[in-house]
């Protein structure tokens, strides 16, 4: 894209709003780097406009099916998205539906129910699909339901943006349909139910890993294999360094940059969770064979077998083979049915040999790094109107399950001053773990699960199960907010007369982002022209594991339906996927 992006007519991008264009233009007299870099603009102009004026370019949106559809006055723009998505062709059935919901839409929010109908893809949701998302977020609170409104907002003048440049995000539109090839397979009843869920070594994880094997091979990867713990290994080989390429490593054979993620999913999970990070590196691949291009270092793809942990406890299986971390006793679990790991594995035609898991092990001696691209599974680049943010630091975590112990008595006989309320104490101590964390905005806390063992409504609780999940940046900071809580925690315990008792059952490593690593990925955001948005990751993934033996950094995608992953809703688009696929690529061809 040039340096000054040559402006079509903007007219219409914004429905009967043409000062956000004109905001936006008047903010940037330069002009534009990139189409990127207009849209983050034009996102801006929104985000920083008033109250008033956010409502005034909501309500100039028409309602879905709604008046101006059926008096035809819908602009040229807003008739060819909602045709694209068949709202111009209801049955009577469907198009009451719609009028119910539009009214009660209005009637709770006061505007228009507003959705880029043309979709993640651009081609149009179903009918089904946009009453799914109308019925959802009638549930959700005003002031998130107006932000939401306005990223529908900005993605539909991002689709017309295309229109008017009579462009495509060709590659993301490529890898999303990559994701739902790969999506097609999931474990038995979840299928049935439409339901996405692949767990370690299922038949839909054989199907999955194969499939990936096959697209490898046939977008040029020079070997392609799948180990002996399931993952699938491709490598796209370099060739001989020049005079001022970095050097070879001491054995004389060219190093490798490792990347790569999971394509196990949870259950009921999403389709980008892990599997961008597989898919963004092989489109990438697939344009150097193209272009018969080979890169001064190997190019290893890895698709990890195991990352979520969900038919046997062995999470990071996949990368953790990788670094020597494969625990001997896995072999030895059993699944909800009885299998074993390595029964499991034999089945799948893998060697369940840890002479062979252990072969498996890599060198860092002959690798530059561990990048991977991930969905971010969070909110913070969907309310920033950010497209790609740049991983600082996966977060260290601790876990704990705890136990109350305090006196279980009559509800109707025991003076509210003589209880020792399990209960209760475990009440405030939760909200006593909200505190320690909130202290710092980087810190979080959370309880996720509790619970009264045999409690009964006229029964004072004896006992209160419950559990914490800690997490920080560095692991300083990990350990002052444990001790924090535990000394909180313990202080309440004494007070109310109860028994507290605590139980560490994980403890991991935060792992911060190699700094040159880092730099490169914000080198190559800034190369498509958008600003540089610097982020932790709260959640653990493959490169956490990585981080033992190698240099690692992160890129984060956003997630549509406020970043929600674990879930059918995880999304991203094809234009942030295409986005994604351009900055690893010139990362790629800028490492020295």
């Amino acid at each position: 894209m040039p340096t000054n992006l040559v402006l079509p007519n903007l007219d219409g991008l914004y429905e009967h709003s043409p000062w956000v264009v004109e905001v936006a233009l008047a903010q940037n007299p330069q002009g534009f780097q990139s189409m990127a870099a207009l849209k983050a603009a034009l996102a801006l102009a929104v985000e920083s406009s008033s109250l008033d004026k956010k409502l005034t370019l909501i309500r100039a949106h028409p309602e879905l099916a709604g008046k101006a559809m059926v008096d035809k006055t819908l602009t040229s723009e807003s008739t060819n998205e909602q045709g694209k998505a068949g709202l111009t062709n209801c049955t009577p059935e469907e198009f009451a539906k719609i009028q119910k919901l539009n009214s009660d839409y209005n009637a709770k929010f006061g505007w228009p129910f507003i959705l880029a109908v043309r979709g993640a893809r651009g081609t149009g949701l179903t009918k089904a699909q946009i009453m799914q998302t109308f019925e959802r977020r009638l549930s959700y609170p005003a002031d998130y339901e107006m932000a939401e409104c306005l990223r529908q907002i900005n993605r539909i003048a991002e689709i017309r943006l295309d229109d008017k440049f009579g462009v495509q995000p060709l590659l993301g539109n490529e890898l999303w349909d990559w994701h739902e090839e790969l999506a097609a397979f999931s474990d038995p009843e979840f299928k049935e139910r439409g339901e996405l869920t692949v767990t370690y070594l299922t038949k839909a994880h054989l199907a999955c890993s194969a499939l990936i094997k096959s697209q490898m091979l046939g977008e040029g990867f020079d070997d392609v294999r799948i180990d002996a713990v399931g993952n699938v290994v491709g490598i796209y080989r370099g060739r001989p360094c020049e005079v001022g390429e970095m050097s070879r490593s001491d054995r004389g054979v060219l190093p490798t940059l490792l990347t790569g993620s999971h394509y196990d999913t949870v259950r009921n999970g999403g389709k980008y969770d892990g599997r961008l990070g597989i898919y963004v590196p092989m489109m990438c691949v697939r344009a150097l064979v193209k272009a018969g291009k080979r890169l001064p270092f190997n190019l290893e793809v890895v698709g990890f077998a195991e990352e979520e942990g969900q038919r046997y406890k062995a999470t990071f299986l996949g990368s953790g083979a990788l670094t020597g971390d494969f625990d001997p006793a896995w072999l030895d679990q059993q699944d909800a049915d009885g299998i074993t790991m390595r029964q499991a594995m034999l089945d799948a035609g893998l060697p369940a040999s840890l002479d062979e898991i252990a072969k498996l092990k890599r060198d860092p001696a002959h690798y530059l790094g561990f990048v991977e691209v991930h969905i971010e599974q969070g909110p913070v680049l969907n309310e920033l109107n950010l497209p790609l943010g740049v991983v600082t630091s996966i977060n260290g975590s601790v876990r704990y399950l705890c136990k109350v112990d305090g006196m279980a008595s009559h509800a109707g006989t025991t003076p509210m001053t003589r209880r020792k309320d399990a209960a209760v104490a475990v009440a405030e101590m939760i909200l006593e773990v909200e505190r320690c964390a909130a202290a710092e905005p980087e810190l979080v806390a959370t309880v996720g699960q509790l619970h009264v063992p045999s409690g009964s409504i006229n029964v004072v609780p004896g006992v209160c199960t419950f559990s914490i999940d800690l997490r920080a940046p560095v692991d300083a900071k990990r350990d002052l907010l444990e001790a924090n809580i535990h000394k909180a925690l313990r202080a309440i315990a004494d007070s109310r007369g109860v028994n507290l008792q605590m139980d560490r059952i994980l403890a991991a490593s935060a792992a911060p982002s190699n700094p040159a690593w880092q730099a490169r990925w914000e080198e190559a955001v800034q190369s498509l022209g958008l600003p540089v948005h610097r982020m932790n990751s709260g959640a653990g993934h493959d490169a956490m594991k990585l981080h033992t033996i190698m240099p690692q950094a992160m890129l984060f995608v956003r997630g549509e339906n406020a970043g929600i992953s674990h879930n059918p809703l995880e999304s991203t688009t094809s234009h942030d996927m295409d986005l994604a696929v351009q900055a690893f690529a010139h990362l790629l061809n800028h490492i020295q």
